[in-house]
């Protein structure tokens, strides 16, 4: 009880100010600073010594970087935050420094709406109203639901929801993800809301999502192609921007493609082309058609590596016209030759500028055409995924340096670092984005809507874990619908949530459980997308008030589920902590000791070459098959061709009309396609709350000057978007930094709505519909139509 005495931003004493005054001028004076063990900066003045620890850690939610952060402490109190800064910066060696989102951690820390006390629901779900409790009556009643639920209805009624505001190796939805799996199994996911369609759709191409070169590779790109790929404000891992700009350095073009003028193709590129949401496959599609026409395509590398390019080279027992090169020509069922003439009108993108990429591509080689995550949250993601895997085959870019294989583009190489152990009882899988089905009509649903593992569902969730993130509303399509779900106490009988404010998500919780920071607890994290290194995250300060550290009140949860020898196998958290440091180590000779790495903050792999994607069974294919069932790339995929919806799924990537989307006779009631981008302000949802944040990006829609002089709007006026499924109001931002006829929302604003349901934060989620993907059951919340007036 004693950390209750620790305030969030308690005064300062006239005595401590004048010390800490005396030390700055002692500098002047005959003062000094010194440094002790490395660690510890210490200021003499006079008679006073005032100490600073210097902390290594990092952050572990889920963002886009993974830095080194340098947090200052002072009586056990964080009174700045630096970045690395302590080592060379070398180009071999770029320092892992952090952003502004880094830079404000404090202000979250010490915020004063932070949880400080376990509390239950008393009032209605959704509602935000609760009363304080003990852990001991939160855990009792989480233990006693378990116990009924699981034997009434099975492990399928008990689901842990995706959520990564902690994202460390022994983050809560760890501990609970192995205690669950033990003692009776659960209902999990595949996929995430981010990468679900080109997770699921490269392999089918490919057989592996591993489909990227280092990033050290791109200096020999002649061109570099990012298709709504924003990596100066998303991050998209650590010093990516660094890369693309030493690539620029030595001769690479780099073309944006993208319906937002980014600050990527800012700071970045050479050219920018604006592109109409949901269409990058038909623009893809046509660049294929110019380079057939013009022979601009390695009919070589197609012949000896792919199957199902041309007719010549497809599967027995498939009809004719099922190529894709019969599809693109016009030679297929739809018999509409994808000629940039046919793509303008569908993307907006003038046919001379198509002509013009497809050339550049196909004759700068090698090349890089990388994708964004962004084009594949549309309603047929899983095209343009495929889309993009064709043309790299087509230019001969896969498998060589400077090149890309497109598609997903996980590093080629990937580094070994241990995860607790972990294993599920219970087989059922259901989509990421799919829970809300499994909620209203869980039993006997099948791989129809997304089951994988068993045949059928045995139940409905009856229950959900939501540890550490805000996927239940903000983050998930349809706020409005899914409130309105989750408020249904017949539905759902026990929600808890582990969290570190009273975010949207966490208003629906029966049982509301204050979690740590990252800055009080030990862990582990790994880079996000690119990075050969890792990073040990030491704990800067102790927990305040009642929060508790995930394994600790898991463990006490096992103990009331009669498995906690099991669950703990009678280890601390810091043994815990030494046995990933020690499983790591045995797969990576010359791996630091436990003490070595906890020093130091992060272990650096160093290897000669960067890797390329498929280089071996490019340079020896005999005997390095590709990781498909054909051994292949496979343009054609008999495995999609045997699902036997070939309009929503086909057997070769092509343009699909999304519903809502340009072509959608709902444009003449809402004519404005709606995005929501990523924005330097936030991670996701995180530091929505945070005030220094707010001062660097407002949450304003982005509107075209064109769209806003229709409707008579001025730069900042309160304006209303909205559709059938809601209303958000909040400030346009007018700017010719956005194609016409595109509206965007920066995503991740915590859903606020008034009495009258309206959203006065600005949740694009509050548009959004839920319609899962049809391959990947994914995100598809890109694919919206809305109105815009003066609110």
């Amino acid at each position: 009880m004693s950390n209750q005495k620790v305030l969030w931003k308690y005064p300062i004493t006239r005595r401590k100010f004048l010390t800490l005054g005396a030390a700055v001028a002692g500098l002047a004076t005959g003062s000094y600073l010194f440094w002790k063990d490395g660690f510890t900066l210490t200021a003499v003045a006079g008679e006073e010594v005032i100490s600073e620890k210097i902390v290594r850690t990092s952050g572990s939610h889920n963002c886009g970087g993974r830095c080194l952060i340098q947090v200052h402490v002072r009586d056990g109190r964080i009174v700045r935050i630096s970045t690395e800064d302590d080592i060379a910066d070398t180009p071999e060696k770029p320092q892992l420094r952090g952003c502004l989102r880094c830079r404000s951690y404090r202000e979250r820390l010490y915020h004063p709406d932070r949880l400080k006390y376990p509390m239950k629901r008393v009032g209605a779900r959704g509602e935000g109203k609760f009363e304080r409790i003990t852990w001991d009556e939160a855990l009792d009643t989480i233990a006693n639901h378990i116990k009924r639920i699981v034997p009434q209805y099975g492990p399928d009624a008990i689901y842990l929801q995706y959520a990564t505001g902690n994202a460390g190796k022994v983050s809560e939805r760890v501990w609970m993800g192995r205690l669950m799996g033990m003692y009776s199994g659960y209902l999990s996911y595949y996929g995430s809301y981010s990468t679900a369609c080109t997770q699921m759709a490269t392999p089918y191409t490919y057989g592996t999502t591993n489909t990227g070169n280092n990033r050290e590779d791109w200096v020999n790109s002649k061109i570099i192609i990012l298709l709504g790929w924003n990596p100066a404000e998303t991050i998209h891992g650590t010093n990516t921007s660094y890369y693309l700009k030493k690539a620029k350095a030595a001769g690479a073009k780099i073309i944006s493609i993208d319906p937002i003028y980014s600050n990527t193709a800012i700071s970045l590129a050479d050219q920018w082309i604006p592109i109409r949401p949901t269409t990058d496959s038909a623009l893809l599609d046509a660049m294929a058609y110019v380079m057939i026409m013009e022979n601009l395509h390695d009919q070589q590398f197609l012949d000896t590596y792919c199957l199902g390019f041309d007719e010549e080279h497809m599967p027995p027992g498939v009809p004719t016209g099922n190529s894709y090169k019969s599809y693109v020509l016009g030679d297929s069922e739809d018999h509409i030759p994808k000629t940039p003439a046919w793509a303008e009108v569908i993307t907006g993108i003038p046919q001379e500028t198509i002509i013009q990429l497809a050339r550049e591509y196909a004759t700068n080689r090698p090349g890089a055409l990388i994708e964004g995550y962004g084009p594949q949250r549309h309603a047929y993601g899983e095209q343009v995924v495929r889309s993009g895997t064709v043309l790299a085959a087509m230019t001969g870019n896969v498998g060589v340096k400077g090149g890309w294989a497109s598609g997903n583009g996980y590093q080629a190489r990937g580094n070994f670092v241990a995860s607790i152990p972990s294993k599920n009882l219970s087989k059922a899988q259901i989509s990421v984005f799919s829970w809300p089905d499994a909620i209203t009509r869980g039993k006997g649903m099948g791989p129809e809507l997304s089951v994988k593992g068993v045949a059928r569902l045995n139940s409905n969730i009856k229950m959900i874990f939501n540890l550490g993130g805000n996927c239940l509303v903000t983050q998930h399509a349809d706020n409005n619908g899914t409130a309105k779900m989750l408020a249904d106490e017949s539905l759902v009988e026990l929600l808890v949530v582990s969290e570190h404010f009273l975010t949207p998500s966490a208003k629906f919780a029966d049982i509301l459980l204050p979690a740590d920071n990252m800055m009080e607890r030990d862990d582990i994290v790994t880079p996000w997308g690119y990075g050969d290194y890792v990073l040990y995250m030491n704990k800067a300060v102790d927990t305040v008030f009642e929060c508790r550290n995930g394994y600790d009140w898991i463990s006490d949860l096992a103990s009331r589920l009669d498995v906690k020898e099991k669950f703990t196998e009678g280890r601390t958290l810091e043994q815990w902590m030494r046995y990933l440091v020690e499983e790591t180590g045995k797969k990576n000779p010359g791996f630091p000791t436990y003490e070595e790495f906890k020093t130091k903050g992060v272990y650096r792999w160093e290897h000669k070459e960067p890797a390329i994607a498929f280089q071996k069974q490019i340079q020896d294919p005999k005997n390095n098959l590709f990781p498909t069932p054909s051994g292949k790339i496979e343009i054609f995929s008999p495995r999609l061709w045997n699902m036997k919806n070939l309009r929503e799924i086909p057997a070769v990537p092509q343009y699909v009309a999304a519903w809502e989307g340009p072509e959608d006779p709902i444009k003449e009631t809402y004519p404005l396609q709606c995005i929501g981008h990523h924005y330097k302000r936030r991670v996701h949802s995180t530091f929505d709350n945070v005030g220094w944040m707010e001062e660097a990006g407002k949450q304003e829609v982005w509107v075209n000057t064109l769209d806003a002089t229709e409707r008579d709007l001025k730069n900042g006026d309160l304006v209303k978007v909205y559709n059938d499924r809601g209303v958000i109001v909040l400030p346009v931002k007018l700017t010719s930094r956005i194609m016409p006829g595109v509206a965007s929302v920066p995503q991740g604003a915590w859903w606020t709505p008034d009495a009258e349901g309206v959203d006065r934060r600005g949740s694009i989620n509050t548009l959004t519909k839920y319609h899962p993907t049809p391959l990947a059951f994914g995100n598809p919340t890109h694919t919206n139509l809305v109105q815009i007036t003066r609110a």
